[in-house]
């Protein structure tokens, strides 16, 4: 582990945790790789029991706000969650007889680099109710500050909804008391 980063785990705090793409290159430009990538953390939720306080998945990073998992700790909840996401957007499109005279869906540019995330991730420990707002209203205003979209609630690959209007999206948030 690199000098100076300390992980702080077990306190049961939430982490608000930020993990970019390999040069900051946008690999999850396409929607088929942000709903991909959405499908991904529901899966590995389910298997490491961690609560999704919120999330968004922007064309070259994401943000995810996590509760503690029962099974690891957060480092083994992103490794596995990086590994399973970059080995699917990676795999080449599967040929199918029938589908010769067809179009293949469109590569992802990520097949051909070395790697498919930057190789560390930032977290940073949410202790309060201020910092949980503070975090929470940062992600949301993410598309909104890059000018993907005009409102948060246009981007529905985040957790915004949930919070703004209590409607569901692609993946279950956990409501944080």
């Amino acid at each position: 582990m690199p000098k100076g980063l300390h992980r702080r785990y077990g306190l049961r705090h939430l982490h608000f945790i930020t993990c970019s793409c390999y040069r900051r290159l946008p690999l999850f430009a396409s929607s088929r790789a942000k709903n991909l990538f959405v499908k991904i953390l529901g899966e590995v939720r389910d298997r490491y029991g961690f609560a999704l306080a919120g999330y968004v998945v922007m064309p070259n990073h994401i943000h995810l706000l996590i509760g503690e998992p029962a099974i690891g700790t957060p480092s083994t909840v992103l490794q596995v969650l990086k590994q399973r996401v970059s080995r699917r957007l990676r795999q080449k499109p599967r040929r199918h007889p029938s589908s010769r005279q067809l179009k293949l869906p469109f590569r992802d540019s990520s097949e051909s680099l070395p790697r498919f995330w930057q190789y560390r991730f930032y977290d940073f420990n949410v202790w309060s109710q201020t910092k949980f707002v503070e975090k929470l209203h940062y992600m949301h205003m993410n598309p909104l500050k890059r000018k993907l979209v005009n409102h948060p609630g246009d981007w529905p690959w985040s957790s915004f909804l949930f919070y703004s209007k209590k409607e569901p999206g692609l993946i279950r948030i956990d409501p944080v008391r």
